[in-house]
């Protein structure tokens, strides 16, 4: 299973991405070693923790071209450039960064690295390598973010409460945009992190692999014993 998740901060995606892996655990017998969650300035360093609040502070006084050339590059050695059959959780992503770069860090708006231009370079790889990627949006009401900023606030997030509803435009857009053709899109407004699980895994079930079907299979009769 290979699975890109994204979506406004605090829409869920990183909640979501680490119950799929729980779950993954339970009903194929097999979880993804690393879940890539490190393209959101200033979270670029994801393994085996996060950068100390002082690095953080370095990395956003970086100029917006030294932030566009780590972007890129921090964007390019995790797209997919062999065949594989590994499984693959990935949140944000060059999409992530399509959304919030342009918009919060100066950079990709225009010109040769424009991200409207990158985002679709980078697809491109993804369809030729693994084909089988299916792209997950999570979003929520705008009202619900706000809340969500308010009750729970991330160190260093990149959203503004202003921008709520701009931000939740672009994700839509990017999406739309997208020439990822596996796409499935969850609202979690109202839904417990146990339903939005419920409900990714019926929209993902038409898009399992046979590998995953057979894995399923296998793990149920084990369990079973």
């Amino acid at each position: 299973m290979k699975l890109l998740l994204v979506g406004c901060e605090y829409a869920g995606t990183t909640t979501l991405a680490y119950s799929i892996n729980d779950w993954m655990e339970s009903t194929m017998g097999t979880r993804v070693r690393l879940v890539h969650d490190h393209f959101k300035l200033p979270h670029i360093y994801g393994h085996p923790a996060d950068l100390t609040d002082e690095e953080q502070r370095q990395v956003l006084a970086l100029s917006p071209t030294i932030k566009d050339n780590m972007q890129r590059h921090n964007i390019y050695y995790h797209t997919p450039h062999q065949d594989g059959e590994e499984d693959r959780i990935v949140i944000g992503l060059h999409i992530e960064d399509a959304v919030y770069g342009p918009h919060y860090f100066h950079y990709g708006a225009a010109g040769y690295f424009a991200r409207s231009k990158v985002s679709r370079q980078i697809e491109q790889r993804i369809l030729k390598f693994q084909p089988d990627t299916t792209l997950v949006l999570l979003k929520a009401a705008p009202e619900v973010i706000a809340r969500r900023m308010k009750d729970a606030p991330h160190q260093n997030g990149v959203l503004k409460e202003s921008d709520i509803g701009h931000i939740l435009h672009r994700f839509d857009e990017e999406y739309d945009n997208s020439l990822i053709v596996r796409k499935i899109s969850l609202d979690t407004s109202a839904s417990t992190t146990d339903e939005t699980l419920v409900e990714f895994v019926e929209k993902i079930e038409p898009f399992f692999s046979d590998t995953d079907r057979l894995r399923i299979l296998a793990h149920h009769r084990m369990q079973r014993g």
